[in-house]
């Protein structure tokens, strides 16, 4: 990862920040495989797999922040560094999916 990515504007949140921003309406994708995400997703995530998003970049929004989660937040971290070298506002979501089903958060299929 690219040292100015790290040290950019904030580009990390915890769930309760996610939260928030969730509730204004924030894009948030979920870069989970397709067996994770049938177990359920944050409602209103966009499905785009890790491995799918370097060719799907101009999918994304430009003009606001892509919230992106995993299931703990581990490959959301790789994709956020990834996305935010393309010019992309992203935020890795720390605590991912399976903190906010922990925190008993809605989940839709």
């Amino acid at each position: 990862a690219q040292e100015a990515a790290a040290n950019g504007p904030q580009d990390e949140v915890g769930l309760d920040e996610f939260a928030a921003a969730h509730s204004q309406g924030a894009y948030v994708l979920d870069v989970r495989e397709a067996d994770e995400v049938a177990g359920g997703r944050v409602p209103g995530a966009v499905h785009m797999p890790m491995n799918d998003v370097p060719a799907r970049v101009a999918e994304l929004p430009q003009d606001q922040p892509v919230f992106v989660i995993c299931q703990a937040g581990g490959r959301s971290r790789q994709v956020v560094d990834h996305l935010r070298a393309q010019g992309i506002a992203a935020i890795n979501v720390a605590g991912g999916t399976g903190g906010w089903a922990q925190r008993g958060w809605p989940l839709e299929a």
